[in-house]
């Protein structure tokens, strides 16, 4: 018998409060997360869910790791997080940086503009951008903001390949998150020779804080020492697989493992993945890497920063009457939303509005681009608001779809998974009368749980390969949502408003929202 534990914490324990100092004022753009977090999961939660699971550890054949990335970490030579030292608690840089930390923007604009001027083939891989949310820019941020932390540090790491090794006792790392997250690649390693003309001293002291045993998804890592075997309840010497990328692990729990059909992984952000044999390079995506996620084939990612955390922050804002009659009617305040917004028709609302809210990952890669809302007036209602933020979202996927078809890559198939698909039927109306295409959602919202139990499964020997575990461990899907023919051609229509709005401001005149977040007093840098 084969289970999975997934922790949805480590996404809605973002917003707890770090024992930092009250008087240390976070920089503007930072998202830390407490590394204890993790710890509580393996000690806590493993020996909860084996005893509601009624199962033993005998049961358990292998142990898979799904996370968020980049999740960097700074630790010492025993693996231990620097910001549990007294000495660094009040120092921002010594705690994780999640993913959606973009304090390292002017990092990656200067390593984008280096790679760029020196016509790097790497940068070809991602796309042709940096991220701010990658690996190395929050290296390099570190070593330019905090360069007394910076020399302590043993090693930086993804949070993935920290949980995978603490529990084998070996650094282990994983090529999905360093393909995506780190410009490594599988031929040539890290750019070494770009790394010191970016910075000599830099890259001279990189080089050993991302040492480590670099092994490929669908691998044992190792097995489970019997130090925390103690500590989470489990038999010593269980097998444990590579991490992988909780996007990325989805593929495999839905099954989506052939070319021609694109995944949206949506949650508080959305990645839009794809698999196909040959290497293609697409203008404005997060990277393409080989043998990510299924041996043999290069993955393709692209996504959208903010999804899930853009509907979450509007139903906050709603007004008391709205969460007064959500009380009333023993509703959330999503499910009024999605009530009175399903009684409207496409464009009735006269919105048009940008996803940008936490910047945009892709097509644009600006994470200074804000969002917007164009046409509303003194009789704009709530829930007009809440459709044109939906279709904001619809259309930010349309034109990271129409991307990857310009650059060869066909969409045929679009399945939709995580938290959001099950949960906002309108929503995903709106997603296949916008793209026109049908959607296929997933019958369990824990996709990225049975991908990491498909690759424990494999690492313990369940299985002889992968692809028969995908086979037989896949969830099926449990909706079609078929495109309305009437909201396709309104949503065309529109479409083509959004675009025109998408390239102004963010290909055009990105300038305009830089120089407003720039001049914010809100959140000084």
């Amino acid at each position: 018998m084969i289970h999975y534990i997934c922790n949805r914490g480590f996404f809605s324990c973002l917003f707890l409060k770090l024992p930092i100092n009250e008087d240390v004022i976070l920089p503007k753009d930072f998202a830390l997360q407490h590394p204890n977090n993790y710890l509580d999961v393996l000690y806590q939660g493993i020996p909860k869910a084996l005893d509601e699971a009624n199962i033993t550890s005998e049961d358990i054949t292998g142990i898979g790791i799904t996370f968020t990335s980049s999740t960097m970490m700074a630790v010492d030579n025993q693996l231990n997080p620097l910001c549990l030292y007294k000495e660094h608690e009040n120092n921002p840089h010594a705690w994780v940086k999640l993913w959606k930390h973009h304090g390292a923007q002017k990092e990656a604009e200067e390593i984008y503009s280096l790679a760029n001027g020196r016509e790097e083939k790497w940068l070809q891989s991602y796309g042709n951008h940096v991220s701010a949310e990658w690996f190395l820019p929050k290296c390099l941020e570190t070593f330019y903001k905090a360069p007394e932390l910076y020399d302590e540090v043993n090693l930086f790491i993804e949070a993935g390949d920290w949980i995978v090794s603490i529990l084998t006792g070996e650094v282990i790392r994983s090529n999905c998150s360093l393909g995506f997250k780190a410009f490594w690649n599988e031929v040539d390693g890290f750019p070494e020779d770009f790394l010191s003309n970016l910075d000599y001293n830099f890259s001279k002291t990189i080089k050993s804080k991302l040492s480590g045993n670099i092994m490929n998804v669908g691998n044992k890592a190792g097995n489970l020492t019997e130090q925390m075997a103690k500590k989470i309840g489990l038999s010593a010497g269980i097998p444990v697989a590579v991490s992988i990328i909780d996007a990325h692990s989805s593929l495999l729990g839905i099954g989506a493992f052939e070319d021609k059909q694109l995944t949206m992984v949506m949650g508080t952000s959305t990645c839009h993945l794809m698999l196909n044999e040959k290497k293609k390079y697409v203008t404005g995506i997060s990277g393409v890497v080989k043998d990510a996620i299924i041996p043999g084939l290069y993955a393709y990612e692209a996504g959208q920063s903010a999804v899930g955390d853009l509907f979450w922050w509007y139903s906050q804002q709603i007004p008391e009457a709205y969460t007064q009659e959500a009380i009333d009617k023993n509703i959330t305040t999503f499910q009024l939303l999605e009530e009175k917004a399903k009684t409207l028709q496409p464009g009735e609302n006269s919105l048009i509005a940008l996803d940008w809210f936490n910047g945009n990952r892709s097509i644009l890669s600006n994470f200074d681009l804000s969002g917007m809302i164009l046409g509303m007036s003194l009789d704009t209602t709530p829930e007009e608001i809440y459709r044109s933020l939906l279709e904001a979202s619809a259309f930010g996927a349309k034109v990271i779809i129409e991307t990857y078809e310009k650059a060869g890559l066909a969409v045929e198939e679009v399945f939709a998974c995580g938290g959001l698909p099950q949960k906002n039927d309108l929503l995903m109306q709106i997603y296949a009368d916008v793209l026109n295409k049908k959607i296929n959602v997933s019958a369990t919202d824990h996709a990225s749980g049975i991908g990491a139990a498909i690759l424990g499964a494999v690492a313990g020997g369940s299985f002889l390969s992968l692809n028969e575990a995908v086979q037989k461990m896949k969830q099926p899907f449990n909706k079609i949502y078929v495109p309305i023919e009437d909201n396709v051609k309104k949503y065309s229509k529109l479409f083509e408003v959004y675009k025109q709005i998408h390239d102004l401001f963010g290909v055009k005149h990105p300038y305009i929202m830089e120089e407003i977040k720039k001049h914010s007093l809100k959140n000084p840098s």
